[in-house]
């Protein structure tokens, strides 16, 4: 698939990308996104592979932004979430030759990169459901299974098209994608428990919630409840388990074809390992790793 030559000028770095009315160059796409990323344990995973795969995964962090961005905006109304998401979906179909949409800012770094890495549209549609249970939310205690499902539309889909980028083999590329995708998911969700229930989330799944004997799907009720530890703690087992199975396929793909995935895995873990250290006893208190640590890891693993 051959991208169309349209180029703009340079976008204003302070302007979301896909806010414009014109598509972006592949050169200009790059260099927004990287400042939107800038600073992320992702932008300096990315940064050790070359050029052109750079510029692929870089236009699918840009494309995730820009859903992300609709389900989660304060100002948009329900509705006009699911309209935002669904004119993305037309786009998706319009990026494979199924049907036509006026130009986009991300069209021609996103055609570049489905063309170069055989990406799925599959993937890119998934994102978008994803997305849209959000939307459409709060999400309140769903079912184990509806919460898989989730992990894998907001997290693992979002790894399957990135092992296109970085090379690695379908088999156990995939492999990693999914265990890894859900792995960092979870960890999010361990992290952010506070913080999803100030917007009224509660992503915690309804099994684990009532084998704990807490019976109530308030966010912020669970959040301050005495038997939460124990939920977070079963959990936190999955997410272990969701991290040797990606290191158990990462083993089987070429080093250097993994590596910006190692990083992430092993910054996601170290935040994992810090959680179940403080094992919740408090919610509300963040947990970061500091710069040196982050900056560790990325030596350990050759990204430095």
């Amino acid at each position: 698939m051959t991208p169309p030559t349209t180029a703009t000028a340079a976008p204003d770095p302070a302007q979301p990308p896909g806010r414009e009315s014109e598509p972006l160059s592949p050169h200009d796409a790059s260099a927004l996104t990287r400042q939107l990323a800038a600073g992320s344990s992702f932008y300096w995973a990315m940064r050790v592979l070359p050029g052109r795969r750079q510029d692929a995964i870089f236009a699918v962090y840009a494309f995730c932004r820009e859903v992300d961005d609709i389900a989660d905006s304060h100002e948009l109304t329900r509705d006009q979430k699911i309209a935002g998401l669904a004119e993305w979906r037309a786009r998706v179909d319009a990026l494979y030759g199924e049907g036509t949409v006026a130009p986009f800012p991300l069209e021609v770094p996103l055609r570049a990169a489905i063309g170069r890495y055989d990406m799925g549209k599959a993937d890119f549609l998934a994102i978008i459901e994803g997305m849209e249970m959000d939307a459409r939310g709060p999400v309140r205690a769903p079912s184990l299974a509806t919460f898989d499902h989730y992990c894998d539309c907001v997290a693992s889909a979002v790894g399957r098209l990135a092992v296109k980028s970085f090379g690695c083999p379908d088999g156990p590329g995939r492999r990693l994608a999914d265990h890894l995708g859900r792995a960092l998911q979870i960890t999010n969700i361990l992290r952010d428990i506070a913080e999803d229930a100030e917007d009224g989330r509660l992503y915690l799944p309804r099994e684990l919630l009532e084998r704990h004997g807490i019976g109530c799907d308030d966010p912020k009720v669970v959040a301050a409840d005495p038997h939460l530890p124990g939920v977070c703690r079963d959990l936190a087992g999955m997410a272990r388990d969701h991290f040797a199975k990606a290191s158990a396929a990462a083993a089987e793909c070429p080093r250097r074809t993994v590596r910006p995935a190692l990083v992430m895995g092993a910054v996601y873990e170290a935040t994992l390992n810090r959680l179940i250290a403080r094992d919740w006893r408090d919610p509300t208190r963040r947990v970061r790793l500091s710069t040196p640590h982050k900056l560790w890891l990325m030596v350990r693993h050759g990204l430095l």
